[in-house]
């Protein structure tokens, strides 16, 4: 299976939520998309409710399913409440530090910033999205680089502050990941629970 690269918007619709960033899609028609996305009647079993949460997490941070999977048995082995670590390597991840740190609007537009070499980790270019980011790494844009529309853009219009666990330095285009956030301090709207459930059958 590819990623996903469809229409965003009718999975925030999908999930009701805006996984993507702020919808206005789902602000006009909040409710599920196709024939039956109005219906009342649309009872779930408790596998749907599972799977679902299991597809959200991964549209949210734009993962394969065989990703997901791995990151799941890698959790599993480690001590700890597998859910909370679960989504901690998912908000470790390089692409998704790089949008928590205000460089990119989106999760995709990280990725792409990651993909195409503009990052640079610790002083050497990093291009691999899944790279693990660790407490002290510090992570800055490459000097060709650092001017580009799209990071002006995100920077401007940035709501890192919101982000504890990483600092960005806006006018030398440098963040540092401070921690690893706590499970509280995760802002998505993941029941992790329900995905352990789901895996443990």
């Amino acid at each position: 299976m590819a990623r996903y690269r469809g229409p965003k918007q009718k999975k925030a619709r999908r999930f009701k939520e805006a996984i993507f960033g702020p919808s206005k899609a789902l602000e006009r028609k909040p409710y599920g998309p196709g024939q039956h996305g109005r219906s009342r009647f649309n009872r779930k079993s408790e596998y749907a409710i599972q799977l679902e949460e299991k597809q959200k997490a991964k549209y949210t941070y734009g993962l394969l399913e065989k990703q997901f999977r791995n990151l799941y048995e890698a959790a599993t082995a480690k001590d700890g409440v597998t859910g909370e670590i679960l989504l901690q390597s998912l908000e470790s991840r390089l692409d998704n530090t790089v949008f928590r740190m205000g460089f990119a609007k989106t999760r995709r537009q990280a990725r792409q910033l990651v993909n195409h070499k503009h990052i640079v980790v610790n002083g050497g270019v990093v291009n691999i999205p899944s790279f693990v980011v660790k407490p002290g790494d510090v992570i800055s844009l490459r000097p060709k680089s650092r001017n580009l529309e799209v990071v002006d853009d995100a920077l401007s219009g940035s709501s890192r502050s919101k982000y504890k666990w990483v600092e960005t330095d806006v006018k030398s285009r440098t963040g540092k990941m401070l921690y690893v956030p706590t499970f509280e301090e995760i802002p998505e709207n993941i029941n992790v629970q329900l995905i352990v459930e789901l895996y443990s059958k």
